[in-house]
């Protein structure tokens, strides 16, 4: 899996753009002693922090600070790794990167690898990727660290924070154990198949194979949550002008994001606030209320508020209770209505939000959430309600961080393990068949950690990853 760019010694500043009190530029490559000397005028101590002047090819200070080495494989990447931490400002740090690259250049290759004149600056996430390479963390590990550094939310930086840890990575190793003890239980039997009904019977395979199905539905449903914190779900709020949506958006804000004024059609684009409920992103997107208009500019937002809405998680549909006696305006919730019963799918949920109750004496409705966003009685019920339908569950302590992939796997092997428990459950079985379902089954779970996992795959994930990280 290793290609040829992961032999360069890599540098990048590792600390994010602009100013600070403390920066860092990190170096991870196989034998750097010679860039060491380079820059320094004395050995440094593995493991220890040394401060110290970082010198200019004239021997004139850029900054002095502490230089941190770690021989490998004891560092994060599993190379040799320098990390030089400096005053924070941007120059200091490209002054110390360009030193780094132009030390490394002038090294002696009859004393020193010359492989280190190849010191290159680091794409994204490939301190990471070497880490994952070197076998120092594997892949979900790895993508654990881009969302901990992502995380919009203390429960999913928790979350984020097990998952790096290894919580995450435990649970799919213990089911790729169940599942390979299995396998071979199948395996054995194919090299004594006159007596493979009463080795798998006495084995208890089918046992086996449902205590696994089990702890995999488990593990799916907590991934289910993980995937929750770390992408949140997109909610819009629709209705026709002046239903109060923009109210709502200030309301669930707890600021003043939107205009609102008695015009109807003052919200011409769509107004967008990500907040939390119980640790769950929420990202709620006010639109342009749904009617006709020949104003260009007003259908312009109508346009674009149909195109949130059809890209919804879940659409609040808003009506305002004060205008339910007026035909017109039940006609035109009517319509509305039909179009997003055509446009949207039906996983989409579409939730009534009967608005403006503090304006009216009848509040009573089947269906929806009744509430006020001028007064706030009744947004606690709707925030109950994303959460239901988002399918959250409050067991944050449980959850590790995951990424839809991961949950797309999980739904692999589980397809796999259903169609080996039809098999196994066949009198007339197929113990090839069975043991194929088995080893496609161990093929998903092992691309969640990077076992089986193509190249490709690894380009697009460390892609997403910061510079120096």
């Amino acid at each position: 899996m290793s290609l040829p760019r992961h032999s360069d010694p890599i540098v990048a500043i590792a600390t994010a753009p602009g100013r600070g009190a403390v920066g860092i530029v990190r170096v991870s490559g196989k034998n750097i002693e010679g860039l060491l000397q380079a820059l320094f005028s004395r050995p440094l101590k593995p493991r220890e922090a040394t401060y110290t002047p970082f010198l200019d090819h004239t021997g004139v200070a850029i900054d002095q600070g502490l230089a941190l080495y770690f021989p490998a494989p004891h560092s994060f990447t599993g190379e040799d790794v320098l990390e030089l931490q400096a005053h924070g400002g941007p120059v200091v740090l490209q002054l110390l990167l360009a030193r780094c690259i132009e030390a490394a250049a002038e090294i002696n290759p009859l004393t020193h690898a010359q492989r280190l004149k190849g010191l290159r600056v680091a794409q994204a996430g490939e301190f990471s990727e070497r880490a994952f390479l070197n076998d120092k963390i594997d892949l979900a590990q790895a993508e654990a660290i881009a969302d901990l550094i992502d995380a919009s939310t203390e429960a999913a930086a928790r979350s984020a924070t097990r998952s790096m840890s290894g919580a995450f990575s435990q649970e799919i190793h213990a089911l790729c154990d169940a599942l390979i003890h299995l396998r071979m239980l199948v395996e054995a039997t194919l090299d004594f198949p006159e007596e493979e009904i009463d080795f798998l019977r006495q084995a208890d395979a089918q046992g086996q194979l449902s205590k696994l199905q089990k702890t995999l539905q488990n593990v799916l449903q907590r991934a289910r949550q993980g995937a929750l914190l770390r992408e949140g779900i997109k909610v819009v709020i629709a209705g026709q002008p002046n239903a109060g949506k923009s109210s709502l958006l200030n309301a669930l804000a707890g600021a003043e994001l939107a205009i609102v004024t008695p015009i109807a059609g003052t919200t011409r684009d769509k107004v967008q606030q990500t907040i939390q409920i119980a640790g769950v992103p929420v990202h709620v997107i006010d639109t342009a209320g749904l009617r006709e208009s020949d104003d260009e500019i007003e259908k312009i937002g109508i346009e674009r508020a149909w195109a949130a809405i059809e890209s919804a998680d879940a659409v609040l549909f808003l009506h305002d209770l004060t205008r339910m006696n007026a035909i017109d305006y039940i006609a035109d919730d009517a319509v509305i209505t039909r179009a997003l019963a055509l446009k949207l799918p039906l996983s989409v949920p579409v939730i009534d939000i009967w608005n403006k109750a503090d304006a009216v004496t009848t509040q009573t409705h089947e269906n929806g959430v009744t509430l006020s966003a001028k007064t706030g009685a009744g947004l606690d019920a709707l925030r109950s309600t994303l959460l239901d339908v988002a399918g959250w569950q409050s067991v944050p302590e449980g959850v590790f961080i995951s990424r839809e992939r991961h949950v797309q796997a999980l739904h692999q092997v589980d397809d796999h393990l259903m169609e080996a428990a039809a098999h196994l459950a066949d009198k007339a079985q197929s113990l090839d068949l069975l043991a194929e379902e088995l080893r496609q089954a161990q093929s998903a779970l092992n691309q969640i950690t990077g076992e089986f996992t193509s190249d490709d795959l690894l380009g697009v994930i460390f892609s997403k990853f910061c510079i120096g990280k």
